[in-house]
This record gives structure tokens, C-alpha cells and sequence, in this order.
């Protein structure tokens, strides 16, 4: 067990950007072969299942659980956007450290967060802030595979008490865990509220109810743990309960819409480094003196592949900063925002395969970490039942903004699409599982207007391009309200066929077009304290392009020295040492 820190260490940082540039430096350049916790480190302890020594003793002295920890329980977390930015320098470097270490405990915790009484939500900031582990089990769904679908039940016993039993396998952090966070079946399998949420502290245990089953190994995150409990006819007290007697389901989902938002941060800083290792293999010069950057499809990829980096980002930024700006309405871009961000970066990750060649294959050396990446994608981003979940908690919305908000919603405030700025306070009890209104498409209706007024925004080189493109994408919007206008919200039959599974994920890239959008019209309404490169209409008419172009919309010619502009940015971030994303962050 860690040391208990009573008090955040002093001289710590206590802004959102400051803590990331400081975990970042602490972790050292990932490029240093010399570096115990650089890449080839972490390349070497992953093919071995574990961790570079030091790695957990660096998020040890910097408190990293005190980020998990919301600031009125003695934690630094008061600020979804900020968590999201502090995730990106360990999960740049190792999934199995950010998942494993910490961000589990968050997804353990969340639901007591969310719901429980003050003594559980007390005592679950302390075994975090002692360094301790929280781990949870959740409920199997039933299109899950045989990892993750088992579960507990608790019964009541012959004196009234609770009796939790059952195995579970796939549990993160299973043996490490003091905190236990369980949704277990107390009602009939299949009926409305089967499940229950408990808060169990091992130490309050009696011996022998509560088994550890194991490890068990996985082709991605090697280095976490994923482990099995068994319990025993293990007693719970009424006090253990988080809400009341089946609110398991609903928990699961409210907690969702905190988690989902943090997604595209963690897939996003894979494939950060990704795209690195990648850009680096590019640009190195051959004997001749030529290099792979010459050739044009060379090129397209490292475009495409910052250019949905960048997506990303705008839908993390607006997905975390909804949480505070408009929770009555953020359910469906927390949902979209951690659908679409695995889907763009896997997309990724296949056409730098194809750059890389047989390097993709390399397990160390230069090339080994695009490897690891490439494996840890699919466990990162929680796998199909995450994505399915998201995907189908999106569909039940779509026929309520078809009839009563697409084109007729005013815009969302500009803070939402603000890289920094200050928000409400952090409130879990407030954002509400469905929406009553679509702000954010309103922007890509609002942006057609602009860049169709006889005065746009500082028209660049690429004004007309980016106009042609958002009024396709609202022509989009406009096909998708007259389709899911027709279908009733209480037929489910119809809202998961195919044919609305096909239309919910058009409507996901049209949003994320909307998010791109708000994002850079807030760089340019910023002046002289936007960034220059977001301040461009090249990066928008790119990423746009490339939206469009998978939609199968109409193209206009392709945006071609807007992508020369991008891939420009490219190499500057490679050889600048600056991150991938929205924020341009200085690297170690």
C-alpha cells in the first residue's frame, strides 16, 4: 500500500494543462532508448505481461488517484476536460499503466460518485487517496462473450442479510483491489430493475467469502491485470447498497455518460504515438537521399490519420465540457464521442499499418510501439460490447431531434468548443440519460449560414471548399430528420434495425463535422489568442473532406493544398516534439 498523503504534495500544479505537462516531463522522452521509462521499456515489460519498474512510482509521487477524486472529498477532480488532458501523457506511453493504475479506479468509483450515500463516497475518496485500488464487476449483457458475461447474485439469507455469490472473471485490478464496487442480480434475469449496486471494502470481508480466480492473459493491455473473484455466500450489510435495491441498470448508465467522455483522451493518445512512430518511419532518409515522404499515398495517410486525431479531440472537448455546460443534453455526444473515436482511430492505425510494411510486426526497436499500440486498441476502447452499448443508446434519441430540434435548436454556448475557460461546477446528479435537445448540430446549421453570408469569417484560401462541404453535411442533416421523423420512438424494432443502425452512424460523423466546426470558429472568433494551424480553414476543409468522403456525400475538388498545410503541421509537431491533438502540448 502506498503512503497515505494527507495533503496534495506541495509545489504541485493545480491547473488541468500545467498537471499534464508535469506527468508528461516526469515520464522522460518515449524516444530515449536510455530512458527506464521510455519506449523500448515499456515495449520490453509489455511483451513480458508487466510494467517498466518505476513506471507506478512516478503516478505514486505525482498522486494520480488524486485525480480520480472529486475536490470536495480532498481529490483534484473538478474538471471532466482537465482529466481527459491529464490521461493522454500515460496512455501515450502504456494502456496497461493508465487503465490498470488508475482510470479503472475512476470507472469503479464513478457510480458511487454518481449515487452513493455520503459514508460510501467518503470512504471510497480515502482508499483512493491512500494510494488503494478500487475495482468493479459489472453485470454481463447479452450479446457479451463468455469473458465478461458471467456475474453475482445477492439473496437475501435466512436472517434478511444479503448473500453475494458467484464468479466473475475479466475484473480489472481483481486482486489488487481493497474497494469493490459489484452489480449484482437481485431480481429476475431479463426484468426491469434485476440488478443492485454494492460497496464492498475487502477489509470488511469476512475470511474466506471472497476469492481471487487468477489472471488471465489478453492480446492487448498485457500489462494490466485481469483477474476473476468468487464469492461465497459473502454476507452485505444494508449499508453497502449504492442507491436502493435495483438501481444497478440505471447506475450503469448515468455513470456512462461520465465515463464515455473520457474515451476518445485515452484512444487518442495511442494513437498519438501511433502516428509518431509512423511519421518518423517517413520521414527517415534512404541511401538515394529520398524517403517515404515522396510518395504521395505516404503522405495522404499522415494527413488523414492527424486529421482524425483532431476530430477526436473536438468530440472529446465537447463530450467532457457538455458535462458541465449542458448536462440535459449531453448524453448523445458522450455516447457518440466514445463510439466514433475507436472506429476513426482503428481506421488509422490500418492504413499506417500499410506505411509501416513489415515494421508493423516489429515487438521492439524503433517500431515495436506502434505494435503495442495496435494491440491495445481494442481492450483501450472497451471492446465490441462498449461499442454496441454506445451505438444503441444514441438510435432511441434520433426520431425526438428529427421531429423537434434539428434545425430548429439555437446554437450551444461558445464555451463549449473553448480549449480552456471556465466552467460550472462539476455536478453528477444532473445530466439526464436522454436529451431534450440537439445544440450541437445547430452549429453545423449556424456555420452554414456564416459561411454563406455575404461576410464571412477571415475567408482564407479554403473558404469556398469548406462552404461546398457544410452545406453537404447539412443537406445530410436534413435527409437524416425526414428518415427518423418516420420511425415511432416506441418502436424498437424499427430503431434497431439495420437501416437505423446504418442512419445512427451517419449521424455520428455529421455531429462530429459539427464539433470540428465549433471548434475552429471559437479559434477564429479568439483573434490573436487562437492558434494560428486552428485558426486555418485548412484543417476544417481537410477533415470535412475526409468526413464526407466516407459518407459517400457529394465531393467537391479535393482541398489539396489544404492538405499540403495539414501535413505540414505533421512533421512540424514530429520534429517540434508537440502532441497530436487540439492542444499542440510540448512533449518530454
Amino acid at each position: 500500500m502506498t503512503a497515505r498523503r494527507e495533503h496534495p504534495a506541495p509545489g504541485r500544479p493545480t491547473a488541468g494543462p500545467d498537471r499534464a505537462d508535469t506527468l508528461e516531463r516526469s515520464f522522460g522522452p518515449l524516444d530515449d532508448p536510455a530512458n527506464p521509462l521510455g519506449g523500448a521499456a515499456f515495449v520490453g515489460a509489455d511483451r513480458a505481461g508487466a510494467l517498466p519498474a518505476g513506471a507506478e512510482a512516478v503516478l505514486d509521487a505525482y498522486g494520480m488517484n488524486e485525480e480520480f477524486v472529486p475536490e470536495a472529498l480532498g481529490g483534484r477532480l473538478r474538471r471532466m476536460d482537465e482529466l481527459g488532458r491529464v490521461l493522454r501523457p500515460v496512455f501515450r506511453r502504456d494502456a496497461s499503466l493508465g487503465f490498470g493504475y488508475g482510470l479503472n479506479c475512476f470507472f469503479a468509483a464513478t457510480p458511487v460518485w454518481t449515487a452513493g450515500a455520503p459514508h460510501q463516497r467518503e470512504r471510497t475518496a480515502r482508499l483512493l487517496l491512500d494510494g488503494e485500488r478500487v475495482a468493479v464487476a459489472r453485470h454481463g449483457v447479452a450479446h457479451g462473450n463468455d469473458f465478461v458475461r458471467d456475474e453475482f447474485t445477492a439473496r437475501p439469507g435466512p436472517d434478511g442479510t444479503l448473500l453475494l455469490n458467484g464468479s466473475k472473471t475479466g475484473i480489472a485490478n481483481a486482486s489488487r483491489a481493497r474497494g469493490l464496487v459489484v452489480f449484482a442480480r437481485t431480481g429476475t434475469p431479463g426484468r426491469a430493475r434485476s440488478h443492485t449496486v454494492l460497496f464492498l471494502d475487502r477489509a470488511g470481508v469476512p475470511p474466506g467469502r471472497v476469492l481471487d480466480l487468477g489472471r488471465r492473459s489478453t492480446h492487448g493491455m498485457r500489462g494490466a491485470e485481469f483477474g476473476g473473484l468468487t464469492f461465497d455466500d459473502c454476507p452485505v450489510e444494508d449499508t453497502a447498497l449504492v442507491g436502493a435495491v435495483g438501481d444497478g441498470y440505471e447506475l450503469s448508465l448515468r455513470s456512462s455518460l461520465v465515463i464515455r467522455g473520457l474515451i476518445p483522451s485515452i484512444v487518442l493518445a495511442g494513437g498519438d504515438t501511433a502516428l509518431r512512430t509512423v511519421a518518423a518511419f517517413a520521414a527517415r532518409p534512404r541511401a538515394d537521399g529520398r524517403s517515404s515522404l515522396d510518395v504521395q499515398h505516404v503522405r495522404s495517410v499522415l494527413t488523414g490519420a492527424f486529421l482524425d486525431l483532431l476530430l477526436i479531440d473536438c468530440l472529446a472537448l465537447v463530450a467532457t465540457r457538455a458535462l458541465h455546460l449542458m448536462p440535459r443534453q449531453m448524453s448523445a455526444y458522450a455516447a457518440v464521442a466514445a463510439y466514433l473515436a475507436p472506429k476513426l482511430t482503428a481506421e488509422a492505425m490500418d492504413e499506417m499499418s500499410a506505411v509501416l510494411g513489415e515494421e508493423t510486426f516489429a515487438q521492439d526497436g524503433a517500431y515495436g510501439m506502434f505494435q503495442k499500440q495496435l494491440r491495445d486498441l481494442p481492450v483501450t476502447s472497451l471492446g465490441h460490447a462498449g461499442s454496441a452499448g454506445r451505438q444503441l443508446s444514441i438510435l432511441p434519441q434520433l426520431p425526438f431531434f428529427a421531429r423537434h430540434a434539428w434545425f430548429a435548436d439555437p446554437e450551444p454556448p461558445a464555451g463549449l468548443f473553448a480549449l480552456d475557460g471556465a466552467l460550472p461546477p462539476l455536478d453528477l446528479a444532473q445530466p439526464a440519460l436522454l436529451g431534450d435537445a440537439d445544440p450541437l448540430a445547430a452549429t453545423l446549421v449556424a456555420s452554414t449560414d456564416l459561411l454563406e453570408s455575404a461576410r464571412p469569417p477571415r475567408a482564407g484560401r479554403d473558404t469556398g471548399v469548406l462552404r461546398f462541404l457544410v452545406r453537404a453535411f447539412a443537406i445530410e442533416l436534413g435527409d437524416l430528420r425526414k428518415a427518423f421523423a418516420e420511425v415511432p420512438r416506441t418502436d424498437r424494432a424499427a430503431l434497431a434495425s439495420p437501416h437505423s443502425l446504418a442512419l445512427a452512424d451517419r449521424y455520428t460523423l455529421v455531429l462530429a463535422a459539427a464539433a470540428c466546426l465549433g471548434v475552429w470558429r471559437e479559434q477564429q472568433a479568439a483573434g490573436g489568442a487562437a492558434d494560428r494551424f486552428l485558426a486555418d480553414t485548412a484543417w476544417p476543409s481537410a477533415a470535412l473532406y475526409r468526413l464526407a468522403r466516407r459518407l459517400g456525400l457529394a465531393l467537391p475538388d479535393r482541398p489539396a493544398s489544404a492538405e499540403q498545410r495539414v501535413l505540414a503541421e505533421v512533421m512540424a509537431r514530429l520534429h517540434g516534439r508537440r502532441s497530436y491533438d487540439l492542444f499542440n502540448s510540448p512533449l518530454a
